[in-house]
């Protein structure tokens, strides 16, 4: 059987056109497979770099545990722009170079600084040695007492102004007056009368910076260490200025010294010597008050007491029956009252501070509670002033007197 002369080009030509189909084919292949290797060279080329990278950090790394421990001194003097008199931690006084990499500005006496082992060159400035128990004493967030809310020291909320407040807000008044401010404000009296919420109130009431110490934080162990904290939080207001010190229950590191003194007695000594000198060494006209609060006046070291270091000494006395009465009012504000007299309350309360006038309106509304009511009537505090002055009996407590009055 023959074939058309046509129909054989035609199986030809297909053949031809199935053998350039499958290299086109096998060349689309091979191009893909190239594709590929290539993209997986370029994330094998980078992944080199990353680890190239993180190869040159752990031989840094390596290189730092490698170099010696550097000597810590402190500057003495400057010489000129690159030596200077440098004591050591060692002991002895050197004259060194200073690093390339060290800027000759921040070379100043005091500074803390680096030395290398074996030159004794400054290789770096540290900065300023802080005490992290100082900065910790700083108020971060204001107290929500304003002095709206203290009732029965109308005469002590003006003088506190004029001492503290006037001077930080208004200081060009008592330059046009010719007076310098005072520098500081004890007060003193009976626990519960109100020393503390006075100073949270000038906190709250000023713009400046509040750095709250307890006396007792200020007595330390070992040698040195309670004056160093002095100086640290005289140095923290500076730096935070305008600021407000205020010192709690001073007479515990300013008591009157003694002839007979164990270790104790001579370590608390030296914290009331430097206390007395951060206060001497306070430039009057800036703008860092302080303000300290007692309950034992008399047992207070006469060098602490006079002009210049405390200006303005306020007693914190026991409230009248008017003062009483205005406590009380700020106490029942949101309290649901039916039937109560708080002028008769007041009178009752006799003898009574701000600390104990709180707690009865607490234990009145106590007593409210405990029977089911949502009101307060006058036989709830009847009952809530007894409570409390029972109390009260049990531990007495009679205020001694400051002999010496002024401000």
């Amino acid at each position: 059987m023959s074939y058309p002369d046509d129909y054989s080009t035609d199986i030809e030509k297909n053949k031809m056109d199935l053998k350039e189909f499958k290299e086109k084919t096998q060349i689309a292949e091979l191009e893909s497979k190239v594709l590929r290797l290539e993209l997986k060279n370029k994330d094998i080329n980078r992944e080199n770099v990353q680890i190239k990278k993180e190869n040159e950090i752990l031989k840094r790394e390596l290189d730092k545990l490698r170099i010696p421990p550097l000597i810590l001194g402190t500057i003495l003097d400057k010489v000129n722009e690159r030596k200077a008199v440098v004591k050591s931690s060692t002991g002895p006084n050197f004259l060194v170079n200073l690093s390339q990499f060290v800027d000759p500005e921040d070379i100043v006496p005091g500074a803390r600084v680096c030395l290398n082992q074996q030159t004794l060159a400054i290789v770096e400035v540290l900065p300023k040695e802080k005490d992290y128990r100082a900065m910790a004493m700083e108020i971060e967030e204001k107290p929500d007492i304003s002095f709206e809310d203290i009732g029965g020291l109308n005469n002590q909320i003006r003088d506190i102004k004029e001492v503290v407040e006037l001077p930080l807000k208004n200081p060009e008044l008592f330059e046009k007056v010719g007076i310098v401010p005072p520098k500081g404000v004890l007060l003193y009296g009976p626990p519960g009368t109100g020393k503390t919420l006075l100073a949270k109130a000038v906190a709250y009431e000023t713009n400046a910076s509040f750095v709250r110490v307890v006396g007792s934080e200020l007595v330390k162990k070992f040698i040195g260490e309670g004056a160093k904290l002095v100086r640290d939080v005289f140095k923290l207001a500076k730096e935070k200025s305008p600021c407000i010190i205020f010192i709690d229950e001073i007479d515990a590191v300013a008591s009157k010294r003694t002839e007979s003194l164990t270790g104790g007695d001579r370590e608390v000594q030296r914290t009331l010597m430097q206390l007395l000198a951060e206060m001497d060494g306070f430039d009057s006209r800036g703008d860092v008050k302080i303000i300290a609060a007692t309950n034992r006046p008399d047992i207070l070291d006469p060098a602490i007491l006079r002009p210049g270091r405390f200006d303005r000494i306020i007693e914190i006395s026991m409230p009248d029956e008017d003062g009483r009465l205005e406590i009380l009012k700020i106490h029942t504000e949101k309290m649901n009252l039916k039937g109560v007299d708080l002028r008769e309350v007041a009178k009752i309360a006799e003898n009574m501070v701000g600390a104990d006038l709180k707690a009865i309106c607490t234990e009145a509304g106590m007593f409210a509670i405990r029977e089911e009511r949502e009101f307060i009537k006058m036989d709830d505090f009847r009952e809530a002033i007894s409570k409390i002055t029972g109390k009260k009996e049990k531990c007495s407590y009679d205020m001694p007197q400051l002999t010496v009055m002024y401000g």
